[in-house]
């Protein structure tokens, strides 16, 4: 399928992504896109790649059949890829791996990076003590009071977290100031992102780093199951790790790839951060051109997720593709159906996953009992839940 070759040279997804960014920043994504062109090519890059993967992240996750929640819902069977036990509890380090090689190789000796729940920040604030680069942070003040753990986290590895103040105080927010930082600081300084967003070649890069999910799944499927799965399902806020189990299925046409966006407290109530389920407009945010929550003026509006790393107003450009394209399907669960799911997951099968991952658990859990017995459900995991026992706490009334 043609959306598998995607993007173009120019990094367009159809008339998404692209190249949006102030002329200071055209010459580092220039070096950057040469870098990691040489890097892809380059069998002792991706072997030390698949090195770090196997002995430092502890790769590969296993797919793991959730038999009792299954069995509770009385439909199709629920799977699970364990982002969860990665080597600090997330998906988001495979992609921290491949960019601090680049970073290394690129002899850049100062990493920076935006985080939202706290996750990218610390794989970022681990993979730059794991090499000896300086780190720097950038947090919304709203995403430090939810995610104080994971601040604490960071600090401990060295890194330097900077509280952001303006906007929502959330991911865009941190996203504009790590952009300006590396304005300034250009030539000394390697820029982490987090998602597949940003200006290219950043999509096609952080999802290339996050596509060992779905190798994995494409091997493991076959070996525990017998064949591949019916549905693949993810969360989907900037969308790494969504796209990192879709992309590697795009061709095989038979297998539904479900993106689940935050829905907040309802679509209809305008608080949530569903863009492609509310068939958002285009627009331009962070050097990309994809599907973004703004007004009539094109204004980004404030979001709203329980999920502090699903609190953003866009989408990946690649997904808006895939949504237009027909190839994925968007849906989007609301902060009471995740927090069910949540909890569902914890008393069912012992796991605690993250409220990122646990909007995919529920949508898999709505759909289960309206199928086969013998249909195949596979759920990206993308994290454990640590980071969020507050936030479930006061959720629940509860006070830590």
């Amino acid at each position: 399928m043609q959306t598998y070759n995607l993007p173009d040279e120019g990094g367009h997804f159809g008339t998404y992504g692209g190249v949006f960014v102030a002329e200071t920043l055209i010459a580092a994504l220039d070096e950057l896109k040469a870098a990691y062109r040489a890097a892809k090519d380059d069998p002792e890059f991706q072997a030390e790649f698949m090195c770090e993967l196997k002995h430092y992240v502890g790769r590969p996750s296993p797919i793991y059949h959730a038999r009792r929640l299954s069995e509770k819902l009385g439909g199709a069977q629920i799977l699970l890829k364990r982002e969860d036990l990665n080597h600090t509890g997330a998906h988001k380090v495979n992609n921290c791996v491949g960019q601090a090689l680049l970073a290394r190789r690129m002899k850049k000796p100062r990493v920076i990076a935006e985080t939202g729940a706290g996750q990218h920040g610390v794989a970022t604030a681990t993979i730059a003590a794991r090499y000896g680069f300086e780190c720097v942070v950038y947090m919304g003040l709203e995403d430090i009071r939810r995610q104080t753990a994971n601040v604490y986290r960071m600090k401990l590895l060295g890194a330097a977290v900077v509280p952001v103040e303006s906007g929502s105080k959330t991911l865009k927010d941190a996203m504009n100031e790590a952009l300006r930082d590396w304005v300034t600081n250009v030539s000394n300084t390697f820029y982490i992102i987090g998602t597949v967003a940003g200006p290219h070649p950043y999509p096609m890069l952080v999802r290339d780093f996050q596509t060992v999910i779905g190798k994995e799944c494409l091997t493991q499927m076959p070996e525990a199951f017998g064949r591949q799965p019916d549905c693949v399902i993810a969360c989907v806020g900037g969308g790494s790790n969504a796209m990192g189990i879709f992309h590697p299925y795009i061709p095989h046409e038979n297998v539904r790839l479900i993106g689940v966006e935050a829905a907040g407290e309802g679509i209809a109530s305008g608080r949530h951060c569903a863009p492609l389920t509310a068939n958002a407009k285009p627009g331009v945010l962070h050097g990309n051109r994809t599907r973004l929550m703004q007004d009539a003026d094109g204004q980004i509006v404030e979001t709203h997720s329980i999920s502090a790393g699903l609190d953003y107003p866009g989408v990946g450009p690649e997904h808006a593709w895939l949504k237009d394209s027909g190839r994925a399907e968007y849906v989007a669960i609301t902060d009471d159906e995740a927090l069910g799911a949540f909890h569902g997951l914890c008393r069912q099968e012992g796991i605690i996953p993250a409220l990122e991952s646990a909007h995919a658990v529920a949508y898999a859990m709505k759909i289960a009992p309206t199928l086969p017995k013998n249909q195949l459900l596979l759920i990206n995991l993308s994290g454990r839940g640590d980071k969020d026992m507050h936030t479930v706490a006061e959720a629940s009334g509860i006070l830590l």
